[in-house]
């Protein structure tokens, strides 16, 4: 082979070999786009911060811009802030295929946030008994009783005032209860302050604050010296007035709220 042949072979050689290279070359302006180029393409109008609520919600750039244009109109303005993506585009799905897909998303995200809350709670519940083994959260016997069972009148139930003369708010009282007087089966009221046998005085201080008289003899109302009847119920506050609600033979504390 003569010297100028080989020099042409050698070049074409040298050609064929740098083809390869040349197809793979990034710079090529040819070469196809990355999946990562790709990807930044799809959010380059959506914030790092969207991106990454985005990311939270499991939404994809498309989702998210969709969820963002709904908030725009109607579901921005009448839901709270607090409505998830996953809400919104289940609500405004644009077929049952779609409105599936989000509620079993929106499930299972659910199904997680429960898990997580109980796993707490239960780390929470064992941190307790660890710090204040003795202790207990709540003291019930601290509690006030709301029964409310204990704080309603039935019409064969009968009211038991004990107030004094010269108390204003007995006098109140008094005056809620003969208003009721017909959605119970009658009031005692037990006088203190009045000396033992003193009708007289009694009369007077019904008679001023309305009780009328065919009231007490149909026993509607009665007019009783106090006479100690309060200690005998129990261990309950000197403070008048006080009152006491009868259904049967038992006697329970009554709050004037009930009345």
């Amino acid at each position: 082979m003569s010297k100028p042949l080989a020099d042409v072979l050698a070049i074409t050689l040298l050609a064929a070999c740098a083809l390869p290279a040349l197809a793979n070359d990034p710079n090529n302006a040819q070469a196809a786009p990355t999946k990562a180029h790709q990807s930044a393409l799809d959010w380059s109008d959506i914030t790092a911060n969207e991106r990454a609520r985005a990311e939270v919600w499991r939404l994809s750039a498309t989702e998210w811009r969709r969820y963002r244009s709904l908030m725009e109109g109607i579901r921005g303005s009448i839901s709270p802030a607090t409505i998830s993506p996953i809400e919104v585009l289940g609500i405004h799905a644009r077929d049952d295929t779609e409105r599936r897909r989000y509620a079993e998303q929106w499930a299972m995200m659910m199904r997680e946030d429960t898990e997580r809350i109980l796993a707490f709670q239960h780390a929470y519940d064992q941190a307790g008994r660890l710090l204040y083994p003795t202790e207990t959260l709540i003291d019930v016997a601290r509690l006030p009783d709301r029964d409310d069972d204990q704080q309603t009148l039935l019409r064969t139930d009968r009211v038991l005032l004990f107030a004094r003369p010269g108390c204003a708010a007995c006098d109140a009282i008094v005056a809620r209860l003969l208003a009721k007087l017909d959605r119970v089966a009658g009031v005692d009221i037990y006088l203190a302050g009045i000396a033992a046998g003193d009708d007289g005085a009694i009369r007077d201080w019904a008679t001023a604050r309305g009780i009328q008289p065919d009231w007490v003899r149909t026993r509607r109302v009665t007019l009783n010296f106090e006479g100690g009847a309060l200690e005998q119920l129990g261990p309950v506050t000197s403070e008048l007035p006080v009152l006491m609600r009868r259904r049967g033979g038992a006697v329970t504390p009554l709050l004037g709220s009930a009345l």
